[in-house]
């Protein structure tokens, strides 16, 4: 059934109203915050201050259809107060656009078109090639089209295109021609090595047309059904009587070891108490307790904060963005770490974080380490929680995170939690407790440490997987699939594991609680047959080797680009490289 126009006398009313994409462009282009959800356009500007999870992450679904992402990560409460922000409606399958924190860019309604924000008498513009176009134009050198005949939107992926005070994106009416590499070899390298990976992508998952994507989304909403409809979505609370005795055991044995004066002891047992609290947090962060907003952030801060000493509030900034924007060398938080690790060539371009808002820079120490960064790879980690410290309390400091709305008190809790940590810790531990320097620098030393293989369990889903952009044709289980992994390991050693070796499950549905992520496989592994999507699965020491040789390979490149520019600063010759 066609839409009834906006300018008709029918009644309706106006969040019922239907917008055409062209309308919905323009108010984007006028700076509004438009999303669509369940067919339903939200403006969520008054709400951006207040989301707890960051401004961040609604800036990646801008001109998207959010509907997954949304539904993954937000309870259904949350997601029924949303209708407060709509302003009309879509027909049919929404078409998406190129958020602006990625590049995309969009056109404000002209003189001869009438302003988007009038809903009464609004007329329909000028054809339907106007109000169908995308905010930037397919390229045949960009936007090759793969096997279905759908372009794939690859312009913010090109070295040619990006400037340096913003991300590459090319206006709707501009046409896009090769130009030359105008810095030699570096950038058709780079490109080319970019276009082999997208290629392997689309060619080992399955297609972006609209059918096949929308029969991928049809059965990922189906499979949601199915899980809740088995009571995966419900914590056994019995499980976490199991995760609290174990916590206790270890803080214990931390403290009779510490009053004995093995403090190398009581540090590794400590370690371990962090190690595994962290698990608890992360089930928290994603309301996967409770269920409560208020509950489960209470439960995580008093975790992480008040016995760990690092802010949820900063993770939870953090770990959205990543849930939306997986492996995302320009985008995702947690594969930026230039100058130490670069999982993708990409990063040699010194690409602009869209979350940290700052370039990060391929420098004289990036062109170091990241050529030795496969050998690096778990010394450096070792070392991770001491950079833990540092990010929370930027976060807290700088009151990142939302200061009006339902997580306003979320900031002080948090920077409560965090003196009282370095109080028992820092104070009653270090200085009180253990005699001199020498036993101290043990003590923290071992205690850090010992969580570096929890630093390897996070890195592990996502190092060795795909870091290509598709474009903004691809579904949210794709993506989701595609750059993510699981570990395989037996039942008993799940606790060691805490639920994050099924990352490619947890990331299809954050909230289900870790104890029934095991559950969930089999009917996981079940949608991938059935649309064709490759279920990565390895063993523990698999995935560190598929992990590491990643990193020596992007080590390899960085090498091989190190040589090439050496001989063309040498010889001057651009054109044979």
């Amino acid at each position: 059934m066609a839409p009834k126009p906006i300018g008709s006398h029918a009644p309706m009313s106006r969040k019922e109203a239907f917008l055409t994409r062209r309308q919905v462009e323009g108010m984007i282009a006028d700076g509004m915050t438009i999303t669509i959800l369940d067919g339903k356009v939200l403006k969520v500007d008054s709400w951006l201050h207040y989301h707890p999870g960051g401004v961040k992450a609604i800036m990646h679904v801008v001109g998207r259809d959010a509907t997954d992402e949304v539904n993954a990560l937000h309870s259904l409460e949350a997601r029924q107060r949303m209708a407060a922000f709509q302003i009309g409606r879509v027909e049919g399958r929404w078409h998406n656009f190129l958020p602006p924190v990625q590049g995309g860019v969009f056109r404000p309604y002209g003189h001869h078109e009438q302003r988007l924000y009038q809903f009464h008498d609004l007329v329909e513009s000028d054809g339907d090639t106007l109000s169908e176009s995308t905010s930037a134009p397919d390229s045949p050198i960009f936007d090759p089209v793969d096997q279905s005949g759908m372009p794939v939107n690859r312009i913010h992926q090109s070295g040619w295109l990006r400037q340096s005070s913003s991300l590459s994106s090319i206006s709707s009416t501009e046409s896009l021609e090769a130009p030359e590499p105008k810095n030699g070899p570096t950038l058709s390298l780079m490109d080319a090595r970019t276009q082999r990976e997208i290629d392997f992508d689309l060619d080992k998952y399955p297609s972006l047309d609209p059918a096949t994507q929308a029969d991928i989304v049809r059965r990922y909403r189906q499979l949601g059904q199915i899980i809740h409809a088995q009571g995966l979505y419900h914590c056994h609370y019995t499980d976490y009587l199991i995760e609290v005795s174990r916590y206790a055991l270890l803080f214990s044995l931390c403290l009779l070891f510490l009053r004995l004066g093995w403090y190398a002891t009581s540090g590794l047992f400590l370690g371990l108490f962090w190690h595994q609290l962290v698990f608890t947090a992360h089930d928290a962060g994603h309301m996967g307790i409770t269920h409560n907003f208020v509950y489960d952030t209470v439960i995580g801060v008093v975790i992480a904060n008040f016995l760990g000493g690092l802010s949820l509030g900063w993770w939870k900034r953090n770990h959205n963005v990543h849930h939306i924007v997986t492996n995302s060398p320009e985008h995702d938080p947690d594969i930026e770490h230039v100058p130490f690790f670069a999982v993708s060539h990409r990063f040699f371009e010194s690409l602009r974080s869209t979350f940290y808002d700052r370039v990060m820079m391929y420098d004289c120490v990036a062109r170091f380490a990241i050529r030795y960064q496969h050998l690096l790879y778990y010394p450096i980690l070792t070392l991770g929680r001491f950079n833990l410290y540092v990010l929370s309390w930027e976060y807290l400091l700088r009151g990142l995170g939302p200061r009006k709305g339902p997580a306003w008190w979320h900031r002080w809790f948090e920077i409560a939690g965090n003196v009282f940590f370095w109080i028992w810790f820092g104070y009653g531990i270090l200085y009180r407790t253990i005699p001199d320097a020498r036993s101290r620098f043990i003590f923290v030393m071992v205690s850090h440490m010992v969580t570096g293989p929890l630093h390897v369990q996070i890195t592990l889903s996502h190092f060795a997987m795909s870091t290509a952009d598709l474009g903004i044709h691809e579904s949210f289980p794709q993506r989701m699939l595609r750059t993510t992994m699981d570990v395989d390991c037996p039942e008993w050693l799940d606790f060691v594991h805490g639920g994050l070796q099924f990352q490619a499950i947890h990331h299809l549905f954050p909230r289900i609680p870790r104890h029934n992520l095991r559950k969930t496989q089999k009917l996981v592994q079940s949608f991938c047959n059935d649309v064709g999507i490759p279920y990565a699965l390895y063993g523990f020491v698999e995935g560190n080797k598929h992990v590491v040789g990643r990193l020596a390979d992007v080590a390899r490149q960085a090498a091989i680009l190190a040589q090439c520019q050496k001989t063309v600063a040498a010889t001057g010759n651009y054109g044979s490289h």
